[in-house]
């Protein structure tokens, strides 16, 4: 018996499937791009294919994401809040909050001591400090997205931006490498830059940010400055699991277990 989980966002399209024990079997990740439905296809077929079974052997789909309703063979669509809560918790027991950072916005949600979902905040309006953000960046120091993370090392912090805004703070960038600020300093003083907002909204859950234990999740847990400016700027340490981007499936599809088992009840 095999349960898939599908998260669907807006730079990737995640998939992860698990056995009756739930024990990781196949994971893909594969870009979105501007047709979903084909994205949702090709994720479905690299799990299926990684592990060696057909369409048939799947007991169950749940779908997450913004484009959860688009996955036409789901059994139910879970919103992401309840699917990353679950994939991590069963990553790491312990965690009283979790950030997420994807595409193009960014959550944080809360547990209580059962490790139940207390509270949320979101930052959906806007992409700053998302991967759309950092892709943004990237582009303007002319450096692979894959790349940034381990470019501010070494870096005094010398740096503040001025704007999170994507558009301005592409204009501000652009006047840094004028000046002849180094690259380092710059991807420096983004990391802090994302750090404050995330913090800001952590702070909407929790005033003393120092006592959590924290985890991230999402594409951009990823990229170890942004992990490690974060953790600094909260003062505690910050667990990322070893697929920070497909925790939402995996939520997914230890759901798609649990309603199975339900109905079988």
């Amino acid at each position: 018996m095999y349960y898939l989980g599908i998260d669907i966002g807006s730079l990737s399209c995640d998939a992860v499937l698990i056995d009756h024990s739930e024990r990781i079997i196949a994971s893909s990740v594969v870009p979105t791009g501007a047709r979903n439905r084909e994205a949702i296809e090709r994720v479905t077929e690299d799990v299926l294919r990684s592990a060696g079974i057909s369409h048939e052997d799947i007991t169950s789909i749940v779908s997450t994401g913004y484009g959860r309703n688009r996955v036409e063979k789901r059994d139910s669509a879970v919103t992401e809040i309840t699917c990353h809560g679950r994939g991590v918790m069963a990553q790491k027991d312990g965690i009283d909050l979790l950030i997420d950072i994807g595409g193009q916005d960014s959550k944080a949600i809360l547990f209580d001591e059962n490790g139940a979902i207390k509270d949320f905040a979101m930052n959906d309006k806007c992409a700053a400090g998302t991967g759309r953000f950092l892709e943004a960046m990237a582009r303007v120091l002319q450096v692979d997205i894959n790349e940034i993370s381990r470019l501010d090392a070494g870096a005094k912090g010398s740096v503040t931006l001025s704007s999170m805004c994507t558009v301005f703070a592409e204009s501000e960038v652009v006047s840094l490498i004028a000046e002849g600020i180094e690259v380092n300093e710059i991807v420096r003083g983004l990391n802090k830059a994302i750090a404050s907002r995330t913090v800001s909204m952590v702070k909407r859950l929790a005033r003393n940010t120092s006592e959590l234990s924290a985890a991230m999740s999402g594409g951009v847990a990823r990229n170890s400055g942004v992990v490690r400016a974060i953790s600094e700027a909260m003062g505690c340490g910050i667990f990322v699991p070893p697929e920070p981007d497909t925790i939402g499936a995996l939520g997914a599809a230890l759901i798609a277990k649990e309603k199975s088992k339900k109905m079988s009840a």
